[in-house]
């Protein structure tokens, strides 16, 4: 009989063990996971907030080509790209947009980031020479575009900090 008990105490425990060793490893497993789905939500989100910027950055540089000046904030460049005959003709060629593409000009200024409501946007103009610059920040990420410096406006004015 005490051969039967330890046989039988034996077998539970090898099945609460295996069970102990499942959920053990499960919880590893999303251990090591977890963190790396959020890393990949953070790049996928980068990636799109790049490309947000980059659409701003293109309507800012079609817009200082036609108006000889910079827009001082983000709604006022989303009224022109919505109500400007320029922006509205060339909307596919301004902002390169692929087939089947659409193109949402109220989006401009909003992050996609969650936590962020808008990108924040700054122009500066120095009145000895007349030079206008502009930074594009996405305060999420601490991604910029452009310069708040007219001095090194040369060669900053349009670049982003990821090229």
């Amino acid at each position: 009989m005490a051969i039967l008990a330890n046989d039988t105490v034996r077998t539970v425990l090898q099945i609460v063990l295996a069970i102990v060793i499942v959920v053990l490893g499960y919880v590893l497993f999303r251990t090591i996971r977890e963190p790396q789905e959020e890393f990949e939500r953070e790049m996928a989100l980068t990636e799109v907030s790049r490309e947000r910027m980059g659409l701003i950055r293109d309507a800012m540089r079609s817009y200082e080509r036609e108006y000889d000046r910079f827009p001082t904030t983000l709604d006022s460049l989303v009224m022109a790209i919505n109500s400007d005959s320029l922006f509205v003709a060339k909307r596919d060629s301004i902002f390169e947009l692929g087939e089947g593409e659409t193109f949402v000009a109220d989006s401009l200024p909003f992050s996609p980031r969650p936590d962020i409501d808008r990108f924040v946007l700054t122009v500066v103009r120095v009145d000895s020479t007349g030079t206008e610059v502009y930074l594009l920040e996405d305060p999420g990420s601490g991604d910029y575009i452009g310069t708040d410096n007219p001095e090194r406006a040369a060669g900053a004015l349009n670049a982003a900090s990821w090229e």
